[in-house]
């Protein structure tokens, strides 16, 4: 019971974080969770964080998806998350650990100190960002970054810009889902935790969009990637001295 609580506690943390942060709750929740599970058990469970997440955008925000974008950006995607989700059962996840401890650390600290870095408009800049957040999504469990670094670069509307990104992180999630699933990821006990997963999705996005009505999301956000960087480098020294 008490891992019970402390995993929704987690998990609803990683969901207002992620939301008011604009990173996506995985950035959080997956280095955070490792704590709890081993890393397959993670990959997995932080795939269907997502899908309940995802959902809950698409129904709120479905009128402002741009078709245009989440084909150009949303196919790469799918294909890489799927390569990134097979690559799993082959690469140690002792690497695994290493190579997300390493990109935490670096994505803080870049953000840090570039807050409106943008990359250029272009249809080869959607397909690459797509490709890359697709594959970390796949690989190491969060890619939500890279895509909220790449769809900022076009502008969009708020609106627009959560249920395009939505809507692409849908389709992203439910593919490595079944890569996953079919790697044997998901056990037994994870049924147990899936009302957990879709109540802290629900509650924490809707959480996230009260506070950040009252606190300024610039501010916010440096605190959030002070506290990613202190994860990142625990879970680097963690696995450095083990």
């Amino acid at each position: 019971m008490s891992s019970a609580i402390i995993f929704f506690l987690v998990t609803l943390l990683s969901e207002i974080v992620g939301t008011i942060g604009g990173f996506g709750s995985s950035v959080f929740f997956v280095p955070v969770a490792q704590w709890l599970y081993d890393f397959k058990s993670v990959l997995m469970l932080t795939a269907l964080l997502h899908n309940f997440s995802n959902t809950s955008k698409i129904i709120l925000f479905y009128k402002g998806i741009d078709y245009r974008l989440l084909l150009v950006f949303g196919v790469p995607s799918v294909v890489m998350v799927i390569a990134g989700a097979f690559l799993t059962n082959y690469v140690s996840f002792k690497y695994s650990e290493l190579i997300l401890a390493i990109f935490i650390v670096a994505f803080s600290v870049f953000m840090f100190l570039k807050p409106d870095f943008q990359l250029p408009v272009s249809n080869t800049s959607a397909v690459a960002g797509g490709s890359v957040a697709g594959f970390l999504a796949g690989f190491i469990g969060t890619g939500g970054a890279i895509r909220g670094m790449s769809l900022a670069a076009f502008n969009l509307p708020k609106n627009t810009f959560i249920a395009t990104s939505a809507a692409i992180d849908f389709f992203v999630d439910i593919s490595r889902t079944f890569v996953y699933a079919g790697n044997g990821y998901f056990q037994k006990q994870h049924w147990l935790l899936l009302p957990l997963l879709l109540v802290a999705a629900f509650a924490g996005s809707y959480i996230g969009k009260l506070i950040l009505k009252k606190v300024p999301q610039h501010a916010f956000r440096k605190i959030v990637l002070v506290m990613l960087f202190i994860i990142g480098i625990t879970m680097f020294t963690k696995h450095w001295l083990n």
